[in-house]
């Protein structure tokens, strides 16, 4: 594995695994629980620590438990999880307490490693008072690392009129359909790592071309994708229900893709 070191110093896996339809009946997004996530026990078994997660998936507890469970250390996990911008748990300092309190529970963990708001809160005062719990449970170590997730520049602009600390990451899609430039570089300007979500994502004529690069590295055009971005020091969430897969999503790491086809991909 390889990691990005975030602004804070905190070292995060380059290559993770999101859980969005982890443990639910028929892999569907809104389906009903199962009680068991038997692709997680999978990943974990191929070597994947970043763990992907969010109060909407309605899956904490569980992927919590299995975590808990597992043989892995927890100081070898890396669980990233999000506090949705409803009013259930933004409206106060108070209910947001109880969120981020909530998924340590769900988690059986005493901290998290990155804990994000997942999408923009549009009211500047609820925006700040749940970056400032943030920071509180930042600083008293329940947190390692703070972000964002689906911000655009405006939303950063916000935060940072006010913010003590900046957030470490960005959660963004970023793929060949969705390549999200500008908002890249101005992450990179700021020192904010992006981290995306969806970078499977290509149309055909891209999926071709990518199968075609990959054949001269003895690669799948999957893995060549989430190498181009990797490589350019993308964190990348891929999430795969099948074994064979998630294993090849983690097969990155002894290849490297040439400048010229890094150009070509970048103009797919």
């Amino acid at each position: 594995m390889e990691y990005i070191t975030l602004n804070n110093g905190l070292k995060m896996p380059i290559v993770g695994t999101g859980t969005n339809t982890y443990g639910k009946e028929n892999n569907e997004y809104n389906a009903a629980l199962t009680n068991e996530i038997p692709e997680l026990l999978s990943a974990l078994e191929l070597g994947y620590r970043s763990i992907d997660a969010a109060i909407v998936y309605r899956n904490e507890e569980l992927v919590g438990r299995v975590l808990a469970e597992s043989t892995v250390p927890r100081e070898e996990l890396f669980i990233t999880t999000k506090v949705p911008g409803d009013e259930k748990y933004i409206s106060s300092k108070e209910a947001t307490r109880a969120a981020i309190d909530n998924s340590l529970k769900n988690f059986q963990t005493d901290y998290l490693d990155l804990l994000l708001i997942h999408f923009p809160i549009e009211d500047k005062g609820q925006l700040q008072n749940t970056w400032e719990v943030f920071e509180e449970y930042y600083e008293a170590g329940k947190l390692k690392a703070i972000g964002v997730s689906n911000f655009r520049k405006e939303h950063l602009e916000e935060l940072k009129s006010f913010a003590k600390v900046k957030p470490a990451v960005n959660q963004i899609q970023i793929n060949l359909t969705e390549p999200n430039k500008d908002l890249l570089a101005v992450l990179k300007e700021e020192g904010i790592a992006p981290v995306a979500w969806g970078p499977m994502k290509a149309e055909a004529h891209q999926k071709e071309a990518l199968d075609e690069i990959g054949e001269s590295y003895k690669k799948s055009g999957a893995q060549v994708l989430l190498k181009y971005q990797i490589q350019r020091g993308v964190i990348v969430i891929p999430k795969s229900h099948n074994r064979e897969n998630q294993a090849s999503n983690l097969d990155l790491f002894d290849f490297e893709l040439s400048a010229e086809d890094m150009k070509r991909i970048e103009n797919l």
